[in-house]
């Protein structure tokens, strides 16, 4: 054997060699945590697990949707957290790996992560994905904390199927663009298929008017509204029951769920 490698055994199965370079290189580079946010709670302790807040207190290095909102984040799991001593990165739906060359630097030099949402988990319904396909590329270990998700809690309270599900974001602006998707999403739920998606909060009663407006009386429909909040509202009826029980979403996060 090289003097240079090191020899590895595993129980059932042969041994492998690994040159001690390799494992330098592998050392050497940081993680990036994909770090989960509250959906809004005033107390993150009812939905941020103790080791994944103990994990985000240690980064010093953040890919963010808004810097402002996750200093403000940081601060409020961690009094005494050094905003002014982490470095933040912006990103958005238009980023490109390019933008973030200086943060990929740091993490290949050894240096921790976070990628945060506005709320929620990374890598959902926000341009988090950009960063992680990127960190594949260059080979840096990506690593998911647990926390909350709307969209899968939004789906396991509906009631709808969740064995075959897909979500689709966020649907057109314009209401007939929305109203021929929300169609097409009710066709694909037709064969067994949960359709999930979501509105920003000041469009929400405008994207019920369209599902009200586009869908067969007898489809179902799940609006589940400020999910972990105290005002917590999740119902599943038909779209011909909730035209006679419509609630008021504006201003509230709603994900929304449809099952012909």
């Amino acid at each position: 054997m090289e003097k240079n490698n090191i020899k590895l055994h595993f129980s059932s199965a042969a041994p492998f060699y690994i040159s001690l370079r390799e494992i330098k290189v592998q050392q050497m580079k940081g993680n990036i945590y994909m770090v989960p946010v509250t959906l809004g709670n005033a107390d993150h302790r009812l939905t941020i697990p103790a080791v994944t807040r103990e994990i985000t207190v240690s980064l010093r290095l953040f890919a963010v949707e808004d810097v402002r909102t996750a200093r403000r984040y940081l601060r409020s799991i961690d009094r005494e957290f050094p905003v002014d001593e982490t470095a933040f990165f912006s990103i958005g739906k238009h980023s490109e790996p390019g933008d973030l060359g200086d943060f990929f630097e740091r993490v290949s030099g050894g240096m921790n992560a976070g990628v945060m949402s506005e709320a929620g988990m990374p890598g959902l319904a926000d341009p988090g994905n950009i960063v992680v396909e990127e960190a594949h590329r260059r080979g840096i270990n990506v690593i998911p904390l647990t926390g909350p998700s709307s969209i899968m809690l939004a789906l396991v309270a509906s009631g709808l199927n969740g064995q075959s599900f897909a979500f689709s974001g966020y649907l057109p602006v314009d209401s007939p663009g929305r109203q021929k998707m929300i169609r097409e999403l009710e066709r694909r739920s037709a064969l067994g298929q949960t359709q999930i998606f979501m509105e920003t909060p000041f469009r929400n009663d405008k994207i019920l008017n369209d599902i009200l407006t586009a869908c067969n009386p007898a489809t179902r429909l799940c609006i589940a509204a400020d999910i972990t909040l105290e005002t917590e509202e999740i119902r599943t009826m038909t779209v011909a029951s909730w035209k006679s029980d419509r609630p008021q979403l504006d201003n509230r996060p709603v994900v929304f769920l449809i099952l012909a």
